[in-house]
């Protein structure tokens, strides 16, 4: 019995000691938790539950050589709605859900008044914390928004949450628009990536608190990092030039039902890019810019490669001008291929001149050939020193790298060199090839070609971007004045004389290529596929503009680049000439004095630093509460400005404004815009204080 009792307490105070010792290791790991690691427990709880977010400036907007808006950022508004009851108490949910579902309906006509009390009813009956109520609210429709009811209450009592977005906009729309670029999931092309650094501005930081969903909502605004808005980009673009060279270039392209082409218009003494545009054809037989060829498309140029061949010819002293060669019946033998020319029967015996005006292919190889067949090396070199093996490193990415093949390479046969004479076994992009014939009507200095002038910030320039020469000269002044006389043969008596023209000289070169199968050879089933070219400058006497118009796979028989792309580039160049006095009348434009006009309208902080600068007295009349005045000029240097009103859901009157804030108003009242002009706004189609119909389409005329 006594054993027995024994083995009972021995138990009991195991189990006593075992409890006891478990107990204090709790006690002991609290305390340690509490007082040793306490702090890293608590940051990590805060990480997981509250976190810095950033937030995107306002992108700068990228501006056309006059000023005018290529693209542009309109902020939007997302709204939502906190449902929590400690935010919005049941008394007010009920009192106002009525009126609130009503009032949303008919603000953005999307959902019936039945639709949005069911949606926000279930919202609060799931009590949740960050609901979204709508997308894509447009300014003034966010002001009317805020009055009512529940919302009015604000943030804290009726739940109201307020997120800005920023949407790029092209208000030119395809205009340049693979060039101006985009962004879209991080990825930025063209000008929006090439110069972000100065777009983006400097990111800002918001306290964002997890909540029930996994959605993260901002805690308030005292705690936000201000953003600093992005700087502005002016281009070389010109709007006008712009809109000349894709209407002539889409025109070509539907006639001719091209897979697609580009078509680039350059200054001469600058290398500003003054108009670029490339247009592919998509599924449903309609142009759009998908892909800029002009920098990216490194291809075969065909017969627009022999300048470069000439100039390498005339630079040797290989040839003269007057020189006669004997091209026979169009057709030569170089290895084991033959050679032809596009004229049936050949051109027979023809002048050096006549060879690159009539574009001989048999005539060009076997100049070259015979010149340079011993040291093909010193081909190659003249090649080289027009810089045709090297990218011209712009700013924009996706450049095409040129490729001049190396006699000591594997790939080097004993039709490389007549091939490459003609424009084959090479490969350039065609703003490449627009450097080189820039070059010659710039008395041989190479420039970069140049898309920006110079950077902005609120109108005021940080930062201007000069012309940079590539290369001082590419050749002798004696082998320039002889190969722009060919040049400009070409279009006198050549393969482009159809776009001859008395007004004013033309040089240039036509090119058609064959163009090449990724699989090998220059035969796609039962057909063949062309590249029509035509590079060159105007007017040819005294150049100021150079241009290169490529059209790539024009159907049917009319498939040449005299046929194809010479008539975009003389539609162009005339349209240009006609329309630009410095080329019309070549003189140099008198300095312009600025002056301020007798009424303006804004923002109030935009015309008081205008008016500022101009050393300005300012008049202020009205309350001064509102964003957007009226200015008017009194006597002497006094400004008048008063307060003008805008009343929500009415059409705003812009008249007097600039563009960018005529825009910023009247899209954002859920208008449809359309202009024409350039200046400030002088009369709108529809008259202000009418009642606004989102989507309606309203046409400001420009002055």
């Amino acid at each position: 019995m006594t054993n027995k009792k024994s083995d009972i307490l021995w138990r009991i105070y195991l189990v006593y000691f075992l409890t006891v010792t478990f107990g204090i290791i709790i006690l002991v790991r609290v305390a340690y938790i509490q007082f040793v690691e306490g702090e890293q427990w608590k940051e990590l709880a805060r990480s997981s539950t509250m976190r810095y977010v950033s937030i995107d400036a306002v992108r700068g907007d990228i501006l056309a050589d006059d000023g005018r808006l290529l693209a542009t950022s309109v902020p939007v508004y997302e709204v939502r709605m906190d449902m929590h009851r400690s935010v919005v108490s049941d008394q007010v949910f009920n009192q106002g859900i009525d009126s609130l579902s009503l009032m949303l309906s008919r603000l953005f006509r999307d959902r019936s008044q039945a639709d949005y009390r069911r949606m926000l009813t279930q919202a609060r009956r799931n009590q949740e914390r960050y609901f979204l109520v709508k997308r894509n609210v447009s300014y003034h429709q966010l002001v009317e928004l805020r009055e009512f009811p529940i919302f009015r209450l604000g943030r804290f009592r009726g739940g109201l949450v307020v997120v800005e977005r920023n949407r790029r906009e092209t208000p030119f729309q395809s205009l340049a628009a693979r060039t101006i670029g985009y962004e879209r999931e991080g990825v930025y092309v063209g000008l929006e990536g090439a110069y972000r650094e100065y777009l983006e501005g400097v990111q800002g930081k918001r306290l964002m608190q997890r909540i029930s969903g996994g959605n993260w909502m901002p805690v308030n605004d005292e705690n936000e990092i201000r953003t600093q808005n992005g700087k502005d980009v002016i281009t070389t673009l010109n709007i006008h030039m712009q809109d000349i060279v894709e209407s002539a270039l889409k025109k070509q392209l539907e006639r001719s039902q091209a897979q697609h082409g580009t078509a680039v218009v350059m200054e001469v003494a600058t290398g500003k890019v003054k108009a670029i545009s490339n247009l592919t054809r998509n599924q449903h037989g309609r142009y759009e810019e998908t892909f800029n060829y002009a920098i990216g498309e490194s291809a075969e140029p065909g017969s627009t490669f022999k300048l470069a061949s000439m100039i390498a010819l005339l630079e040797d002293g290989a040839v003269t001008p007057d020189e006669l060669v004997h091209t026979g019946d169009g057709r030569v033998t170089f290895a084991d291929r033959v050679m032809r020319d596009a004229r049936e029967g050949g051109f027979g015996t023809i002048s050096v001149a006549e060879v690159f005006a009539l574009s001989s292919n048999v005539g060009t190889a076997m100049l070259v050939h015979d010149t340079y067949r011993r040291n093909p090396q010193r081909f190659v070199q003249h090649l080289k020193n027009m810089r045709l093996d090297q990218t011209l490193g712009i700013e924009i990415r996706g450049e095409g790298r040129p490729f001049i093949p190396e006699p000591e390479s594997s790939a080097w046969s004993g039709v490389t060199l007549p091939s490459m004479s003609i424009g084959y076994n090479v490969s350039v992009t065609p703003l490449q090839l627009l450097t080189l014939y820039n070059a010659v009507a710039n008395n041989g200095r190479m420039m970069k070609p140049m898309f920006v002038e110079e950077i902005r910030q609120t109108g005021r320039t940080i930062e201007r971007f000069e012309p940079k020469v590539l290369k001082r000269s590419i050749c002798s002044q004696s082998t320039l004045e002889q190969v722009k006389k060919m040049l400009e043969m070409v279009v006198d008596t050549g393969t482009a004389s159809r776009i001859h023209t008395p007004v004013y000289k033309i040089a240039g070169k036509t090119g058609t290529a064959l163009v090449a199968n990724p699989t090998g050879g220059y035969r796609s089933g039962d057909r063949v596929r062309y590249r029509a070219s035509f590079a060159g400058y105007f007017p040819a006497d005294n150049p100021v503009y150079s241009m290169i118009v490529v059209v790539h796979d024009p159907k049917g028989w009319v498939f040449t680049g005299s046929q194809v792309a010479a008539p975009v580039f003389r539609e162009i160049a005339d349209k240009i000439y006609a329309t630009q006095l410095n080329v019309n009348d070549n003189y140099l434009e008198a300095p312009v004095m600025a002056s301020l006009p007798d009424r303006m309208a804004g923002q109030m902080s935009e015309l008081k630093n205008i008016y500022s600068v101009f050393n300005r007295r300012i008049h202020w009349e009205g309350e001064q509460q509102t964003d957007w005045v009226n200015a008017r000029a009194l006597t002497g240097d006094t400004i008048r400005i008063a307060d003008r009103e805008m009343i929500p859901n009415l059409v705003p009157d812009v008249v007097g404004m600039g563009l960018r804030d005529a825009l910023y108003l009247l899209e954002n009242s859920g208008l449809r815009v359309r202009f024409t002009g350039r200046g400030m706004v002088r009369s709108q189609s529809i008259r202000p204080g009418t009642r606004i119909v989102p989507g309606n389409v309203i046409v400001i005329q420009l002055s």
